[in-house]
């Protein structure tokens, strides 16, 4: 992958990829990956675990027949297959890597959080690219990153 020049420019050290696990985000995953290995960079990859409060109340009748705990269990299993895939991608590329899941209710504010605390530099992360009522219906994380986070976001659709 080349690097557009005012992006060489710029140095990044420490990338945050937060990934959802679908297609989309997998190809962001390995695209970050490309970059962090032209720019020397070191990647954290998060997910964002649905908190089960949060949960309860987007999904009543789903998450009466589940206790917390199990919640929980099906939580981490999720977080563990998705990132696996990153993890297997990163150290097959060379790439030094951490891994790291949140449970939250707002994946948004998670991905900022994880990104100030793990004092990263960029936020590498996909974009469903949804518009028009979808796009309001069902908002967009990266839209939300995007208007909150002091850290620079590099978009990939």
């Amino acid at each position: 992958m080349a690097i557009p020049i005012f992006l060489e420019m710029l140095v990044f050290k420490h990338i945050l990829v937060p990934t959802d696990g679908s297609k989309l985000s997998q190809d962001t995953v390995l695209r970050a990956i490309a970059f962090a290995r032209d720019t020397d960079a070191r990647i954290t990859f998060m997910f964002a675990k649905p908190d089960y409060s949060a949960a309860m109340n987007r999904q009543r009748s789903m998450t009466r027949a589940i206790t917390p705990q199990a919640f929980a269990a099906l939580a981490d299993e999720e977080a563990r297959e998705i990132l696996a895939f990153c993890d297997a991608a990163a150290a097959s590329a060379g790439i030094v890597f951490e891994s790291m899941s949140i449970a939250c209710e707002q994946p948004y504010e998670a991905i900022i959080s994880c990104a100030n605390e793990a004092q990263c530099d960029l936020i590498f992360m996909a974009s469903h690219g949804r518009r028009g009522l979808s796009a309001m219906l069902l908002g967009s994380e990266t839209h939300r990153v995007l208007t909150h986070s002091k850290i620079p976001v590099l978009v990939c659709r």
